[in-house]
């Protein structure tokens, strides 16, 4: 198994390049851009095999292989942009895209699943930061990866919110 720290070095000499496994998960949020520069950034030091998955989540109350035409439309969309950001990021370095749409109830328990299936050694995703609850959170999805994943996870957290800078500030005044 492939370490960060070894694919960010990149390659030492002569020694043969040794591919890394990357899954991405893209959302089609604005961190998506940003989460893909780095994958190509690391596809550029490493030979890579990159694996883009987009997960429709399907409700309790619809069967897992309901027809959802405008979400997998949706996901269909966010996969064609992320692969071509990284193609345009890697120029004319030669590096295997896999894209991949699941249908899953949980987003998280899809992602860990896939892992196991690709033999991915790293995931490499974006989060942001919400309030739930009182609390803020980066979400079950988050929690569900880092929890469960079988290989090293890369988190690149969005900014947050102005509501919720703006909270932080008040709790850090009052004490």
């Amino acid at each position: 198994m492939a370490s960060i720290r070894h694919a960010l070095r990149g390659n030492a000499g002569n020694t043969p390049a040794e591919t890394i496994r990357i899954l991405v998960p893209v959302t089609g949020s604005d961190t998506d851009a940003k989460l893909l520069s780095y994958v190509g950034k690391i596809a550029q030091k490493k030979q890579a095999f990159i694996i883009l998955i987009y997960v429709v989540e399907v409700e309790q109350a619809l069967p897992l292989d309901a027809d959802l035409p405008e979400a997998i439309t949706y996901g269909e969309h966010v996969l064609r942009e992320a692969q071509q950001i990284i193609q345009q990021a890697l120029d004319s370095k030669s590096c295997s895209i896999h894209t991949d749409l699941l249908q899953a109830r949980s987003a998280g328990a899809a992602i860990v699943d896939e892992v196991s299936i690709q033999n991915a050694d790293l995931i490499i995703m974006s989060t942001s930061v919400s309030k739930r609850m009182g609390k803020r959170t980066c979400g079950e999805t988050t929690d569900t990866i880092l929890r469960n994943a079988p290989c090293e996870v890369v988190i690149l957290r969005g900014p947050m919110s102005d509501a919720l800078l703006e909270e932080l500030h008040m709790e850090t005044e009052a004490e």
